[in-house]
């Protein structure tokens, strides 16, 4: 066997290999508003408490009194854990506010960075462009 075709063979493998964790991970600007933080108000529906990204879906009421269901995304799960989070923290039918960034596309869904709860405490997610 061609020792030139050996070589090639090991690169292009080698850089195929390389390639594929790059594509498992995206960029939350690409759904995000970066530059437009916003703070929702509303009772928990319900928790999706999972990996790659949590979820958390809370019944807003908005200004014309309509309820309207707002999709929060957070990290992952076990991201959350580490950051003191705990699912009983959040039962079903709690109400609490969410501050974080807004979709681009309009919908309501959010970029969670905080949550407060309504003994006070707050719940930071910890992927705030400022870091907080």
């Amino acid at each position: 066997m061609n020792i030139r075709l050996i070589i090639t063979t090991i690169l292009t493998s080698g850089l195929l290999l390389n390639a594929l964790p790059a594509t498992a991970h995206h960029s939350k600007a690409l759904q995000f508003d970066m530059t437009t933080e916003i703070s929702v108000e509303g009772t928990i529906v319900n928790l999706e408490w999972r990996n790659p990204h949590a979820w958390l879906n809370i019944e807003v009421t908005n200004e014309a009194g309509e309820a309207e269901l707002w999709r929060i995304e957070f990290s992952s799960a076990n991201s959350l854990i580490r950051r003191g989070w705990r699912p009983v923290d959040l039962p079903v039918g709690a109400l609490l506010k969410v501050h974080g960034l807004p979709s681009r596309d309009g919908s309501r869904t959010l970029d969670g960075e905080e949550v407060t709860l309504p003994d006070g405490r707050s719940l930071l997610a910890g992927s705030n462009v400022e870091g907080y």
